[in-house]
């Protein structure tokens, strides 16, 4: 037992590598974190606002006498050209659209990371099937891309998803790849070697938790490009179909209002640009949080 016990010791990962304690409080003190953490909390509490349907009015229900009212006590941000509430057309669009966000993130993370994973540790010719698989997939414009996945599979918001999700796939490849590749050839990994340990438990005891803390960073900033990607298919007429609210759509159907009724495109546009850069934001500080030459 004592010699199993050593054997572990021997193969272990250095714990400044493993994890570093205090990330979180390093993150919580850069202003940064701390703006990305409110708009994040915000658009959780949102969508499950929308979700849940606590809204002061249906974000589908028409109402064509109440057409094109500008921001008031009864419609917060106005209504649109069908006299639909466009506070509850736009908490339903969030929600719509970090829904998409987070499953395409979720297909990117699984698909491109367990690709990244196999392709630096196993290397070989799976190595070389991922990259030119990647290669082939950076060639295309992801916004082009994922309008002909789109077009192939149809309208809705599962099909959405599967498209952003593929775009960004290589994207989790190459970041994942690289601190693979060093750790394959790091201390721990070769002493576990020569300890008799199997690939399926470097990968699990080693591996994947020195990787986390790249892959939590690379899955928040993937979250803002995700919602900016499905924003503009939306915007394009390529998103969920009607009656579903979509703050592309709804950005889409304002342009032509805006001259006469700026709330329609201001309330789903604004709510755009604060989802996206909050969510940098906070991409932005947990790379510093988890950054090992961090002084912060």
């Amino acid at each position: 037992m004592s010699v199993l016990t050593s054997a572990e010791a021997v193969a272990a990962p250095p714990a400044v590598i493993r994890g570093r304690p205090g990330w979180a409080r390093r993150l919580a003190r850069t202003t940064n974190g701390r703006i990305g953490l409110v708009v994040l909390c915000l658009l959780a509490v949102a969508s499950v606002v929308a979700a849940t349907g606590v809204l002061p009015h249906s974000p589908a229900a028409q109402h064509p006498d109440q057409a094109l009212q500008p921001p008031s006590g009864t419609y917060w941000l106005g209504t649109d050209q069908y006299g639909r509430d466009l506070f509850a057309r736009v908490l339903a669009g969030l929600q719509l659209s970090l829904q998409i966000s987070v499953v395409a993130v979720l297909i990117s993370t699984l698909v491109g990371g367990l690709a990244g994973i196999g392709a630096g540790f196993v290397r070989g010719w799976l190595e070389a099937v991922v990259l030119r698989c990647t290669d082939i997939l950076f060639a295309v414009p992801s916004v082009l891309f994922a309008l002909a996945i789109v077009t192939a599979l149809g309208h809705g918001w599962l099909n959405s998803a599967i498209a952003v999700g593929i775009v960004y796939v290589p994207i989790f490849v190459r970041v994942v790849r690289g601190p693979v590749l060093a750790l394959r050839e790091a201390d721990f990994i070769l002493a576990g070697r020569g300890l008799g340990f199997s690939t399926w438990r470097l990968l699990g005891g080693h591996v994947l938790p020195n990787v986390a803390g790249v892959v939590i960073v690379q899955v928040t900033l993937a979250l803002a490009w995700a919602f900016l990607t499905e924003a503009s298919l939306s915007f394009l007429g390529l998103g969920p179909p009607a009656p579903s609210a979509s703050l592309g759509k709804m950005v889409g159907d304002a342009t032509s209002l805006a001259a006469g009724a700026w709330w329609t495109l201001a309330g789903p546009a604004v709510t755009i640009v604060l989802a996206v850069i909050g969510l940098n934001l906070l991409g932005d500080a947990l790379r510093d949080a988890f950054d090992p030459s961090s002084g912060t």
